[in-house]
């Protein structure tokens, strides 16, 4: 008997899923899923705010245990489809000790705040997640400090019994030079209270600048990767990289050039994505330093490609071009790069509220073109669920609607300051219920992108011949000699129809091309599907298919 081959299992037809609008077209073998088993930098992330996401112990906020019990709802580790939503990464919101909610201004950076929990909390977190395979980012902000740590207020109290003339000496006091201190009133600078001294703090007087060129500053931020990393962190969201040195590119790629490596001299397989709040030509030139990957704000937000294509203010031919087009542009910088789409973070609207007078097909389809982009994808928590939450940052990082009843274990009370937000969305266990809801296209969206690993990991090109209006087309694929086992990167071909009516495409214009097989396919709507007849392909409004080659005999 021969032993039948990788490619030959995984290429036959099958039924993607029970439910309608994710099922093959013909055949009974389930798909491979690869979510869990690929080890490299090509996941699907998760973004947790702790304080809103599940709380263990009754006290409304959320913490580590709590995120520890729901690791099942993220991914359940049995790398099959399932009630999970089969992402293979978590990156935390900041963890370490704060006197702000949201903690991005640090007291602590070698302990946990104690709203979330203790250190024990996160070694039982860290086992948790590598047991389902997965892995853990920590958000680290190290461009500042709260000014309640101690190395500030040693700096600050120096500085204040200087007398009138008298310089600062590090000597005397080796946390002044921790910060930047001037007579004058420079743009970003804040008065020291009762002083004539004036500190360096560009997000708000709470959160002083470290002076990231003084070199015991690298060395206790080397010292805080090692004691993380030791601990089973498998890498970090690094805060506010543009910001490492104001209106100074050069400076910031450089000292990020520094961080990388010392992440990556203390564990080589650690991950790091930079927040690089800026232009795609600016934040492009952030993967001089060696980082893995910069967060792709251009395709993000109620004005990016994403939302634009969504809402028809641009054509799809527009997000296929400009996926590939960023390929290159990334590649020009470093080889090795891995390009970290996303559609929504804990600093924007949500993106549920850019649609008027959706019945939910836009806000579901846009969640599908974040996740057929080449990378390491990220969804925030809540959006798969259709949350709301625009203006002031506390909207934006609600309580997660698990249930509808607000007295249920778990929920979180909402961040101080929050407005009164009305959510149109179901929650979680109603959502879980229904084919048809925002949660359940999100998992079917993530399913293909595992059960086809050349989405994340291959290269785009467009197919001209079929991309038309609201009808757009591209392959993925890897590159010759870039794929380790070309059964499993099989490529493929997606065809998307981003408008409001159904479409129709003439399939004979790229038969030469081979993707004959109509593999699987994503609808808005499970009364709805995507139809083969001979050569022609109808496909419903914000729908894709995804086409492969039929397998070698």
């Amino acid at each position: 008997m021969k032993k039948i081959r990788l490619k030959k299992i995984i290429s036959i037809t099958l039924i993607i899923a029970l439910m309608p609008g994710l099922m093959s077209c013909s055949g009974k073998k389930e798909r491979k899923e690869y979510g869990l088993r690929i080890k490299d930098n090509y996941r699907t992330g998760y973004e947790v705010f702790v304080h809103s996401f599940y709380d263990s112990n009754g006290d409304g906020i959320g913490d580590l245990k709590g995120l520890t019990k729901k690791l099942d709802y993220i991914n359940d580790g049995k790398d099959k489809s399932g009630d999970s939503l089969g992402c293979s990464e978590i990156w935390t919101m900041p963890i370490f000790a704060s006197p702000t909610y949201h903690k991005y201004d640090v007291t602590d950076y070698k302990s946990i705040d104690k709203s979330y929990g203790t250190l024990d909390d996160f070694d039982d977190l860290v086992s948790a997640v590598h047991k389902r395979k997965m892995t853990l980012l920590l958000d680290l902000p190290v461009n500042h400090t709260s000014n309640d740590h101690p190395w500030f207020k040693e700096a600050a109290a120096y500085i204040s019994s200087l007398k009138d003339g008298e310089n600062p000496d590090p000597a005397a006091c080796k946390y002044v030079d921790y910060y930047n201190f001037s007579r004058e009133k420079k743009t970003g600078y804040e008065q020291l209270p009762g002083t004539i001294w004036y500190y360096e703090a560009r997000f708000w007087s709470g959160m002083p600048d470290l002076n990231l060129n003084n070199q015991d500053v690298r060395n206790e931020i080397d010292s805080i990767v090692s004691f993380w990393l030791d601990r089973g962190c498998d890498g970090f969201r690094l805060d506010a990289v543009t910001s490492y040195f104001t209106d100074d590119i050069d400076s910031s790629v450089s000292f990020l050039k520094w961080l990388t490596d010392t992440v990556k001299s203390h564990k080589k397989a650690a991950y790091l994505v930079g927040e690089c709040w800026t232009d795609q030509a600016g934040y492009a030139k952030y993967y001089k330093s060696g980082i893995d990957s910069v967060f792709d704000f251009d395709f993000a937000g109620q004005e990016g490609v994403i939302a634009s294509v969504t809402n028809g203010r641009r054509p799809v031919e527009y997000y296929i071009k400009r996926m590939a087009d960023e390929e290159k542009l990334y590649q020009g910088y470093n080889r090795n790069y891995v390009n970290s789409p996303f559609y929504t973070n804990h600093d924007m609207a949500r993106s549920a509220g850019y649609y008027l007078n959706d019945d939910g097909s836009k806000t579901k389809f846009a969640e599908a073109l974040n996740l057929m982009q080449t990378g390491n994808a990220f969804i925030y928590y809540g959006e798969e669920l259709g949350m709301r939450g625009s203006g002031k940052d506390e909207n934006k990082r609600a309580p997660m609607m698990w249930s509808s009843d607000q007295d249920a274990v778990g929920t979180c009370k909402a961040p101080d300051g929050m407005d009164n937000i009305k959510q149109k969305c179901l929650p979680e266990d109603k959502q879980t219920k229904d084919p048809d809801s925002i949660l359940s296209y999100v998992r079917k969206a993530i399913k293909i992108r595992n059960q086809y690993p050349v989405i994340a990991r291959g290269q785009t090109e467009a197919v001209k011949k079929i991309t038309k209006g609201d009808i757009g087309a591209f392959t993925r694929s890897m590159k010759s000699g870039n794929s380790k086992d070309k059964d499993e990167y099989e490529s493929v071909m997606i065809i998307i129809n981003a408008g409001k009516k159904e479409g129709t495409v003439d399939l004979s214009k790229v038969k030469s091309m081979g993707y004959t097989r109509l593999d699987t396919y994503l609808v808005t709507n499970n009364k709805e599907a995507v139809k083969k007849s001979g050569d022609k392909l109808s496909i419903p409004a914000y729908s894709m298919a995804v086409l492969t080659k039929p397998s070698e005999e």
